[in-house]
């Protein structure tokens, strides 16, 4: 699996599958809003404040509460089935975020906002990992699968070019909550009808595997280095997303940093289709620390905007932007590689979780840079440290690495307590 490509007939065959349409459909609806909320946090709360390192606190306790809440959903969903899970994770989120709006609308103290914005990631409804989840359910394994898990992370990326544009063009409306409060909306409806949709419905819990302790999916040697590497990618990300906004707010225009992002989500739409068709390097465990490490590098060319002007962000946005959907499906792919059986929601739970953990470390270290040395040094945070996580991605690539078959059709084993598929190369 780890070396299989995507053809476009794949692509057709898995979204045909029965009973694909309406989930899919009302999970566009519930994933929409993730690219939406983390900007609208973030703009929303820099409104009131007047201050980015606040905004990016604040948001990074959303994701940190968010990145437990994903763990916990995902192992509960791999027991007792989605439908439940989802539905209480969806009143409970549209309570909580509407104490984090009243939060901010009553100035409360700092450690008041981010304690509710915690709050209101921890019962964040886990719909990418639910949604991914369910591909398994709908087709079988192989290059469909493939073309599924490609299909997630083109489809959010596709949410990414709509997203922080939408909660940009919100956050300058006649109350800058809107964007927020459309945001939470569209996730609770779409994970209500998601959760109730036929298929959903008739998922049933996964049969467990041997035991893996408290750790879960991440007993695994090779689910914690695909963790790492969503970890790495978060912290790229989160850096991005605060030196954006911050680069169109110093150029006189918040609704800059919004069409940004925009656009280097497009060349991540593109790309990643592209990409899937033929990826390279072709081995999975060597494909996370190299997309990884050329990440890295295009986001810290993003630091030269000072000296050479706007144009050069532009140019390495858009080559950065291309390298994100190939890591989002290599990270997929890499949990359906290495978790262990009986686990795979609670295994891309800990990836979201990872992301979301880079994502709100990414935040808080550019924001505190922006405050310090100006919007460049956003980016240059955040390629160092994308960088740093790829050579320990580069030193762990055995824990994906699959022993080389002894023959025709024989059972591959997993190096360093790894996980392979069965079947020859």
């Amino acid at each position: 699996m780890s070396s299989s490509s995507a053809a476009l007939a794949d692509y057709r065959a898995a979204l045909n599958s029965p009973g694909a349409l309406v989930p899919a459909l009302a999970s566009a609806l519930a994933r929409l809003p993730i690219a939406m909320t983390t900007l609208a946090v973030l703009l929303y709360t820099q409104r009131v404040t007047g201050s980015y390192a606040v905004a990016a606190l604040v948001s990074a306790g959303a994701l940190a509460g968010e990145s437990l809440g994903a763990v916990g959903q995902g192992r509960l969903m791999d027991r007792v089935g989605p439908t439940r899970p989802l539905l209480l994770a969806a009143l409970t989120y549209a309570l909580a975020g509407g104490g984090l709006i009243l939060a901010l609308e009553a100035g409360a103290p700092l450690a008041v906002l981010v304690g509710v914005a915690a709050l209101s990631g921890l019962v964040r409804p886990a719909m990418p990992g639910a949604s991914r989840a369910l591909w398994a359910h709908l087709v079988p394994a192989g290059p469909r699968r493939d073309a599924a898990y490609s299909y997630e992370a083109i489809s959010l990326e596709v949410f990414f070019i709509l997203g922080p544009a939408l909660a940009a063009i919100l956050v300058v409306a006649p109350w800058p909550g809107t964007g927020l409060a459309v945001a939470m909306a569209g996730m609770v409806v779409g994970t209500s009808i998601f959760a109730l949709s036929r298929p959903v419905r008739a998922q049933r819990p996964a049969p467990a595997g041997p035991s893996v302790g408290m750790l879960g999916a991440l007993a695994r040697p090779g689910m914690r280095t695909v963790a790492l590497a969503s970890l790495g990618f978060g912290l790229v990300i989160g850096s991005v997303e605060v030196g954006v906004p911050a680069v169109g707010t110093a150029a006189g225009s918040p609704l800059l940093g919004g069409v940004l992002l925009s656009a280097w989500s497009v060349t991540s739409v593109l790309a990643g289709f592209l990409y899937s068709l033929s990826p390279w390097p072709r081995p999975l465990h060597l494909r996370m620390p190299f997309l990884l490490a050329a990440f890295a590098a295009c986001v810290a060319a993003m630091a030269l905007i000072g000296p050479l002007g706007l144009p050069v962000l532009v140019v390495a946005m858009l080559a950065a932007g291309a390298l994100i959907t190939p890591q989002v499906t290599a990270h997929s792919l890499g949990v359906e590689l290495a978790a262990p059986a009986g686990t795979s929601t609670e295994g891309f739970g800990w990836v979201v979780t990872a992301a979301v953990l880079g994502i709100s470390g990414g935040q808080v270290m550019a924001g505190v840079a922006v405050d310090l040395a100006g919007p460049p040094s956003a980016f240059l945070a955040g390629g160092i440290a994308g960088a740093a996580v790829a050579t320990v991605l580069w030193a762990r690539r055995a824990t994906l690495a699959p022993m080389p078959p002894t023959g025709l059709g024989a059972v591959r084993e997993p190096r360093r307590g790894g996980c392979a598929p069965i079947g020859p190369e």
